[in-house]
């Protein structure tokens, strides 16, 4: 198990280096003129100077900042999967590290921001592109430093999005998408190794494993279920049909129209064997082709994999081998039966 355990360290760190850039390697690509202004949910921040001092908070926005060189004074604690002793996934603790830092300031926000301590840490800008923050959030930490909240709706900005708008408002947006190209170039790569997949509609779900009542499918604008696409797989028509019109990043399901998912083959979905055993034997779940094959990829709440399939442009260069890995057994279950 320790054997296994330090490989996939090494594993990732290796995965992490190809793609990380070193402190002293973070010089602006072209000169930035100030002010930047920056359109969001809540009217416009202005940043005035390039600042030197960065705080991010909400999901995975400090990946960014790390991948472009530059050490955050302050972040948000990651809340979900694996998570080191300081508070952080796998891959954003290791770039601290790479970076020079071993003891990064993690904010516990699970309940709140703690705005005391983001002061304290004195920020000359706050980014928060993929995050929840509410209107009343924005201005009061506005009162401590310019905020980029996200651009239009809560918890829909994809791995690309986040990059760019945190990137531009560092003041490095030629980096930033220099960083998106090579991710993606990253991701063409390796699913080019996996032609199983084409053609396979693929869907990422969340189920509550004691009460199938009801169920919840992400909709295209959640970044899971674009990454989903990403890595070459299609998206249902009856999860596109859902997405009309609608400003969610999910939806629920009642259990009563699962047969209207009889295009869905693949399913990505937080839990474990049980639960998939449990849906098996329920009459009504059971009707989704993907449920019926066990074409199911299970995400462990405690594992690397449930907080990487919401990915950053760090995290996916970490777990992505590990991700499709997973997703061509799955494809390899399809009418298996």
């Amino acid at each position: 198990m320790l054997k296994q355990a330090v490989s996939a360290s090494l594993s990732i760190a290796l995965s992490l280096s190809m793609l990380a850039v070193p402190a002293f390697a973070a010089e602006k690509e072209t000169d930035t003129s100030y002010p930047i202004t920056m359109a969001h949910a809540y009217g416009e921040t202005v940043i005035d100077q390039e600042p030197e001092r960065i705080v991010t908070l909400g999901w995975g926005n400090q990946d960014t900042v790390l991948a472009l060189g530059k050490v955050p004074v302050g972040v948000s604690a990651a809340n979900y999967g694996y998570v080191t002793e300081h508070k952080l996934h796998e891959w954003t603790d290791l770039t601290f590290a790479e970076l020079g830092e071993e003891n990064p300031n993690v904010f516990d926000d699970t309940d709140g921001f703690d705005y005391e301590a983001i002061s304290d840490s004195n920020p000359d800008v706050i980014l928060a592109a993929y995050s929840g923050m509410t209107q009343e959030e924005y201005e009061t930490l506005s009162a401590i430093a310019p905020v980029l909240p996200f651009e239009e709706t809560a918890w829909k900005t994809s791995w690309r999005e986040q990059t760019l708008r945190n990137s531009e408002a560092m003041g490095m947006k030629a980096e930033g998408e220099a960083k998106v190209a090579e991710v993606e170039a990253l991701i063409e790569e390796k699913i080019a190794e996996h032609p199983e997949f084409a053609g396979v509609k693929a869907g990422f779900f969340w189920i509550n494993p004691d009460d199938f009542s009801t169920f919840y499918a992400y909709l295209t604008a959640d970044p899971r279920a674009s990454y989903l696409t990403d890595l070459g797989f299609e998206l249902p028509e009856s999860i596109a049909a859902l997405a009309e019109g609608n400003d969610a990043f999910s939806v629920t399901i009642s259990r009563e129209n699962v047969a209207d998912f009889a295009d869905v083959d693949l399913m990505v979905v937080y839990g474990d064997e049980a639960l998939l055993e449990a849906l098996q034997a329920d009459e009504l779940m059971s009707e989704i082709p993907a449920i019926k094959d066990g074409a199911v990829v299970l995400l462990d709440s405690t594992s690397k994999l449930a907080a990487s399939t919401t990915p950053t442009v760090l995290s996916i260069p970490a777990t992505i081998d590990e991700y499709l890995t997973e997703l061509s057994a799955a494809c390899g279950k399809i009418n298996e039966k």
